[in-house]
């Protein structure tokens, strides 16, 4: 856990924030020339279920991030910028952890269009870490659909909610099957941690697109 007096909450990007899988579907029905409804939605975590062979997805998501640039357009998951932005007016640190620097020469592509992503998407947070041993970076609590990574960070005793996907099922709770169960489960979470928790008030404004509303066009 981190040692600070602020709640850390680690989020995820890929099957949390983003829907990659839907993305990342168009770029394989290409690849293998099958039309896209022969790709189903509930998959596997290596898509055993797409008729992948050996290499296949290394691959597909190389085009799918440096020639598609897939992660610049992700469509957000309902609810999470709304989300975050409440929790974060709360006084938690949002702090991005992703593993989009999974190829090799690609590493440009995919900072840029990450960063580029978030501001579309208005997901708020204060840092932004890219690396895929996620329990090396300190936070009170993760957010993740990988199940590799919510095993190794609850290996390492930390407190991580899944966000529900196909391909985690098996796994034990806390689990959100949205962000409105996500952020109630982080609002326990800090509770317990910190005795207390100050949540927006209601009826105030949310925040998700108060970035828009506040920039004052150029004049004419």
């Amino acid at each position: 856990m981190a040692d600070t007096e602020q709640f850390i909450f680690g989020v995820d990007l890929d099957g949390v924030c983003g829907d990659y899988t839907s993305s990342f579907r168009e770029v394989a029905a290409d690849y293998l020339g099958v039309p896209i409804e022969s790709l189903p939605l509930e998959r596997s975590w290596d898509f055993h279920e797409w008729g992948f062979v050996e290499g296949d997805y290394e691959r597909i998501h190389r085009i799918a991030v440096l020639e598609r640039r897939i992660l610049r357009d992700l469509p957000v998951i309902d609810g999470a910028a709304e989300a975050l932005w409440r929790l974060s007016d709360a006084g938690i640190w949002i702090r991005i952890i992703t593993h989009r620097l999974y190829v090799h020469w690609s590493h440009a592509a995919a900072i840029t269009d990450t960063v580029e992503w978030l501001d579309f998407a208005r997901i708020p947070y204060r840092d932004l870490c890219f690396l895929g041993a996620k329990p090396e970076v300190e936070a009170d609590a993760y957010i993740d659909d990988g199940p590799h990574n919510v095993i190794a960070l609850r290996e390492y005793g930390n407190d991580v909610i899944v966000f529900d996907q196909p391909y985690n099922r098996h796994l034990a709770g806390p689990r959100a099957h949205n962000w409105a169960e996500a952020e109630e489960l982080i609002y326990e979470l800090v509770a317990r941690k910190r005795d207390s928790v100050q949540q927006q008030f209601p009826g105030f404004d949310a925040g998700s697109d108060r970035l828009s509303r506040n920039i004052t066009p150029p004049p004419d």
